[in-house]
């Protein structure tokens, strides 16, 4: 079985051992536990895809130690990307930036860009630290499903396939990191996540796209992606108790995910769970919430979408995924 350790520091120092021995560890970083690798090892990079399931066409996210350590990963650091890595590294900050030699092909789905961060947990960091490389690591779960934010999401999901996790308690976030193409003049977000368009257009002095579709593959891009078991249905706020009600009466067993301007009202369904107002607290319990959902033995869970400014775009983000088309069987 995968080991499950506390935090101490012949742990981490086990952990680092099992990544120079091409080994897969899960580690916790503010934004969801990671599925790790050596991330100049070809051979442990596919490892990860292995276990995901996960095509090997979608890139993997290289984690460094400091935003000192960006030039060792990559060709050239643009003014933009320097002054977003001093600004927001460690966090929930991912930077695209052109492949440097040290990255193989492998960790970048074949493409000459590579997707790099700094974590901001001090487990994530002691571990990148005394492994003194590049850590490969998507989300460790199963390539579509819902992300882990703890360490028992990933015992439950991947148990034997990884070779030690280190357990850092839950995740702080909650959603994946923020995706910024910097490869050109000027920056666009791939992937809303941690840090919001707002904290970006603060610090650039300028507005930041966040296009439906790019040139550029970065992991989350899948229409459907960090799914539930469950049907996800997406509505407005004011119908979600509507629907879930008729599909209940059609013999579903529906899971409700309830609007704060639903608060205390009763419901006629399978499941509930009242959405927090603030919405870190809502990023923070998001997959915590459809993971129970699931657990609730729900066939469909009706939602609505957030506003979509700060952390609500990630969380809109992230429930349209949910809900997209499943490939079929």
């Amino acid at each position: 079985m995968a080991r499950v350790s506390a935090t101490t520091t012949s742990d981490i120092e086990k952990a680092a051992g099992v990544l120079r021995a091409g080994g897969l560890v899960a580690l916790p970083t503010e934004t969801v536990y990671g599925l790790g690798a050596n991330a100049e090892d070809p051979a442990a990079v596919a490892r990860i895809f292995q276990v995901k399931g996960r095509p090997p066409s979608h890139p993997l996210i290289v984690h460094i130690g400091g935003a000192e350590h960006l030039d060792d990963w990559v060709e050239a650091v643009p003014a933009t990307a320097r002054l977003l890595a001093e600004r927001f590294w460690p966090g929930p900050l991912t930077l695209v930036l052109r492949r440097g030699r040290r990255v193989p092909l492998e960790a970048t789905g074949g493409l000459e860009t590579v997707a790099v961060r700094v974590p901001d947990h001090p487990v994530a960091l002691a571990l990148l630290s005394a492994f003194g490389g590049g850590v490969a690591a998507p989300s460790a779960n199963r390539f579509g499903s819902i992300s882990p934010t703890t360490a028992e999401h990933v015992r439950a999901e991947l148990g034997e396939a990884v070779d030690f996790v280190l357990d850092g308690g839950p995740c702080g976030v909650g959603v994946e990191s923020t995706i910024v193409d910097a490869t050109g003049e000027i920056p666009s977000v791939l992937r809303p996540g941690g840090v919001t368009r707002e904290d970006l257009e603060a610090v650039l002095g300028c507005p930041i796209a966040v296009p439906s579709t790019s040139r550029v593959r970065v992991p989350g891009q899948h229409p459907s992606h960090y799914a539930p078991r469950a049907r996800v249905v997406l509505v407005e706020p004011e119908k979600v108790v509507v629907e879930a009600e008729l599909a209940q009466e059609l013999g579903q067993r529906v899971g409700v995910f309830l609007p704060p301007s639903f608060a205390g009202a009763s419901v006629k369904a399978h499941a509930v769970v009242a959405i927090p107002a603030s919405m870190p607290a809502y990023a923070r319990g998001l997959y915590g919430f459809l993971r129970e959902l699931d657990q609730r033995g729900c066939d469909v869970i009706v939602a609505s979408l957030p506003v979509e400014e700060g952390l609500g775009l990630a969380i809109a983000n992230r429930l349209r995924r949910a809900a997209g088309p499943r490939p079929s069987s």
